[in-house]
């Protein structure tokens, strides 16, 4: 007779003593001693904050904590740190929360910078609230093609933008506003020893972000705006210990000026960035920085690109109608060429203002 098949229960199931069963959790740190800070450099894994409840300058030297992943802390973003937030030599403190961003200013590293899975964009900064963009009068000449790739960038951030005229006592601000009179672009006229109480008014109470070209003065307007600029940077520069910082974007605090109470803000120099690459810039975000060819848009043929290849395109009208500068269509179809990558405005005259 066949042995019968055993019929096995609950009670035969063996168990190692001290081991559970009940599948693993992972409870993260609540970390309710963090105290606030804001980040105002990044050099290779760390962080130079500053904490602003308290009115301090001393930086604080931090690492980011392996619990926020592949989460990017740049220029601007407002964390909570944990650990030794003294600021003192030899210590590190931890980030451990970004807070969420109230702006965003990114750029494509530049229109033809590819990698095999597209072109490179970057975080310039976050929490901006306004975008000054650097502009000599003379020597070198205004270059209308930059300043409105800064003013695209702005308003897809959603950053106010500032136009600050250097080197007026060169030459008349007339032309350059005149190109821009349809947008009531806010503006400042800067001259070599002339006080700074307009701009400074902007800048309070605003993370205000600076560009511009080499020899426009922005790096001597950033050291009559911080007079211990220099000093600032060197002190930052040892969260890298030892790299040059003049490439790398830092938040520089305003100093107070006289007895007024109003928070005086801070600036952040961008030195290494010359240029904004819109690639990451949709075609309809794009059309935002010229809203003086926005209405002849709605009387266009449909599914027009505005481009030059597109027969009819009625933009040319609204500008033969005198509706419109051809000169900003010029930059405009420029733009739009370049991020599709079929041309590099470096290539194209970047200042067609007519001589004086």
């Amino acid at each position: 007779m066949p042995a019968r098949k055993r019929e096995y229960d609950e009670d035969d199931v063996r168990i190692r003593p001290g081991k559970s069963s009940r599948p693993r959790t992972r409870t993260r740190p609540k970390h309710d001693d963090a105290v606030d800070a804001l980040v105002i450099a990044v050099d290779r894994g760390r962080y130079g904050c500053v904490r602003e409840d308290v009115g301090g300058l001393d930086v604080i030297t931090a690492m980011r904590a392996r619990e926020l992943g592949r989460k990017s802390v740049v220029v601007g973003d407002r964390v909570a740190l944990v650990g030794d937030s003294s600021g003192d030599a030899g210590t590190l403190a931890r980030i451990v929360r970004i807070r969420e961003r109230t702006s965003v200013l990114r750029r494509t590293a530049d229109d033809d910078d590819t990698t095999p899975e597209g072109r490179l964009e970057r975080v310039v900064v976050a929490n901006a609230d306004q975008l000054v963009i650097v502009s000599a009068l003379s020597d070198p000449p205004p270059r209308t093609g930059f300043i409105d790739r800064c003013l695209v960038a702005a308003y897809d951030a959603d950053v106010e933008p500032l136009l600050c005229l250097t080197k007026a006592d060169l030459a008349g601000p007339e032309q350059v506003l005149g190109y821009y009179a349809e947008l009531d672009l806010p503006h400042v006229l800067v001259r070599p020893g002339s006080d700074l109480d307009e701009l400074r008014d902007r800048l309070a109470g605003r993370i205000s972000v600076m560009v511009g070209h080499s020899g426009v003065g922005k790096s001597t307007l950033v050291n009559r705006l911080v007079p211990d600029a220099l000093r600032a940077v060197g002190v930052v520069s040892a969260i890298g210990k030892g790299r040059h910082t003049s490439t790398s974007a830092v938040a520089l605090r305003l100093p107070a000026v006289g007895k007024s109470r109003k928070d005086p803000g801070w600036i952040i120099d961008t030195p290494g960035i010359r240029s904004f690459g819109l690639a990451h810039v949709s075609a309809e975000s794009l059309l935002h920085g010229f809203p003086d060819l926005v209405e002849g848009t709605v009387e266009d043929q449909p599914n027009c690109g505005h481009t030059t290849s597109d027969a009819g395109c009625f933009l040319d009208a609204w500008v033969a109608q005198g509706k419109a500068d051809g000169r900003r269509l010029a930059s405009y179809r420029r733009l739009l060429a370049s991020r599709a990558g079929e041309g590099d405005p470096r290539d194209q005259p970047v200042d067609d203002m007519p001589s004086a």
